[in-house]
């Protein structure tokens, strides 16, 4: 089994969710000012280590670790930073977060560099940082070191079927939040998304900045939303792409994978791309020269629920395919109208692979079996650590959990009813926070309407597999004064596939209330992309815990 996947059943930005006994919601009177009333941190900006990150600053800034005790204990944050290109007209710093939780913001940023509008380049020093417990910011972890980490999550079970397969699931969610209970339960009692809101507000005092400037996707937008309960008359310019309804994420009923929304949406998007291939034919989509492409997958699912597949792969080493690592490797690869055609080419030749009788199709676009190898590796599915902890931590202290683990299986049998394949692969996200109790006395569960009055802007994407678009509405409303971009296309956020929507965040950033177009069309549609065409969703946008365990 491919860690990457154990993992993705265990994190939370792209999915389910846990129950528990939570902290009762902070009163909207609290004083948010107070919580915050702690020594700003000095940035001392040094060039980053690292081959091709010469264009990078980095800093580490040391907050508290509880900010009731402001002066006690510190933790730390690490940041990068791409200063801005024309001094002359740098409005301040634009603080990012790339989704998650769990997801980096440092090695994210270094990924992507200049990925933004040149003019948010020009006007703003970029500034990227790790969230407490993530990355390079004292991270949340589980297990000794990553080796073992990958071994355990070598044999989870992606989507759980047989009661024998959701008894193991729940014992192997169990023994992985003892283990972060055991190894990083200080750390994750204070790792709530409002404690990385208070940071983000020293962050901002820290880079002499007087009001907040921040670009948040997916995860990102209970970040924006609990920094603007908390702060409300310190936002600048809040821009939230790919959004989760926030009351949603903190409460509810069910998991959060099912309180979120996106088994339902991501089998919808699947639908959409299975119609496409069908549309687009064998010339473009390889699936569609199996035949009807709905028929093909059914098929393929139901091979891979009775025989796993074994890919080699170059070095002698193989990969297990099995029904719940192809419904993963969907559910990922639908982050980006770009991934829709690797996507059918790996399923073609695993519809291949199960058929020992059936001839490969020549109309294939050139792909061969070792590309499929190469396109987990590209997901992030393979020879790529993730480490679950940071994910869990936020995930687990952010909301209530209402559920028992036993009551899981049958909320995946109704999940999947609905959704089939992706409500039951979702629906499991969370459940070890109702194994074991994580909580930060800290952390904001609502109310969620917004005292701010600065602009906001809202995108969101019409087919998201991750974070629906019937969410991005209902977020505007929660603000006073916000306006949403509607991105007419497929996958999760806008990075890299939308060059009118890159142009509309420009615009909102430098002047915030300004005028921006309510739609924008995609740059590339699926199956129009030549092969080896760039342009995925970074790791830790899609989940790198979050896609494939339970995070957004």
């Amino acid at each position: 089994m491919v860690a990457a996947i154990g993992a993705a059943a265990l994190l939370v930005v792209a999915s389910p969710a846990i129950a528990s006994a939570a902290p009762a919601p902070q009163p909207a009177s609290s004083s948010p000012a107070a919580q915050v009333d702690a020594p700003v941190p000095e940035l001392a900006w040094t060039a980053c280590d690292g081959e091709g990150l010469e264009a990078f600053e980095c800093a580490t800034a040391a907050v508290p670790s509880d900010y009731d005790e402001p002066t006690g204990d510190t933790t730390s944050i690490a940041l990068t930073r791409l200063p801005a290109t024309d001094p002359a007209q740098r409005i301040g710093s634009l603080f990012l977060n790339f989704g998650g939780p769990g997801g980096p913001g440092v090695s994210t940023l270094h990924q992507l560099g200049a990925f933004l509008d040149p003019q948010v380049h020009a006007q703003f020093d970029v500034i990227g940082f790790d969230p407490r417990g993530v990355g390079l910011s004292d991270p949340v972890t589980c297990f000794p070191d990553a080796a073992s980490e990958q071994a355990f999550l070598a044999e989870g079970i992606a989507v759980p079927v047989t009661p024998e397969e959701e008894a193991t699931t729940i014992a192997q969610f169990g023994v992985m939040a003892l283990a972060c209970e055991t190894l990083s339960g200080s750390r994750i009692e204070h790792a709530s998304t409002a404690n990385v809101a208070r940071d983000m507000d020293l962050l901002r005092q820290a880079v002499g900045d007087e009001q907040l400037s921040y670009l948040g996707y997916s995860y990102g937008s209970i970040l924006g939303a609990t920094y603007g309960m908390l702060f409300p008359d310190r936002v600048r310019a809040l821009a939230i792409d790919g959004t989760l309804e926030p009351s949603g994420w903190s409460g509810g009923e069910g998991s959060i994978g099912v309180r979120t929304g996106q088994g339902v949406a991501a089998s919808e998007v699947f639908g959409e791309f299975l119609d496409l291939c069908a549309a687009a034919g064998p010339a473009s989509c390889s699936l569609a020269s199996t035949g009807d492409p709905r028929a093909a997958v059914e098929t393929l699912f139901a091979r891979l629920q009775q025989q796993p597949v074994e890919i080699p792969n170059p070095d002698g080493t193989t990969v297990t395919i099995d029904y719940g690592t192809a419904v993963a490797v969907a559910f990922q690869s639908m982050y980006s109208p770009v991934g829709f055609g690797p996507l059918a080419d790996t399923f073609t030749q695993l519809l291949a692979l199960t058929e020992p009788q059936q001839t490969m199709t020549t109309q294939q676009r050139g792909a061969e079996l070792s590309d499929v190898g190469d396109w987990l590796r590209e997901l992030g599915l393979i020879d790529d650590y993730a480490g679950v902890g940071s994910a869990l931590a936020s995930m687990c202290v952010d909301g209530e959990h209402p559920l028992q683990p036993w009551d899981y299986p049958a909320q995946a049998d109704a999940a999947d009813a609905e959704a089939p394949h992706f409500g039951r692969f979702r629906s499991w996200v969370g459940v070890q926070c109702d194994v074991v109790e994580f909580t930060d006395d800290d952390a904001f569960m609502g109310p969620w309407d917004q005292p701010t009055q600065a602009p906001v802007l809202v995108i969101g994407t019409r087919h998201d597999p991750a974070t629906p678009y019937d969410q991005t509405q209902p977020y505007a409303d929660r603000f006073e004064n916000a306006s949403v971009l509607t991105v007419e296309g497929y996958g999760h956020a806008t990075i890299g596939v939308s060059t009118c929507a890159n142009a509309a965040i420009a615009t909102y950033l430098a002047t915030p209330g300004a005028s921006v177009p309510s739609s924008c069309e995609q740059d590339v549609a699926p199956f129009q992309a030549p092969p080896g065409t760039p342009g995925t969703a970074p790791a830790s946008l899609v989940g790198a815990p979050e896609a494939l365990a339970p995070g957004v």
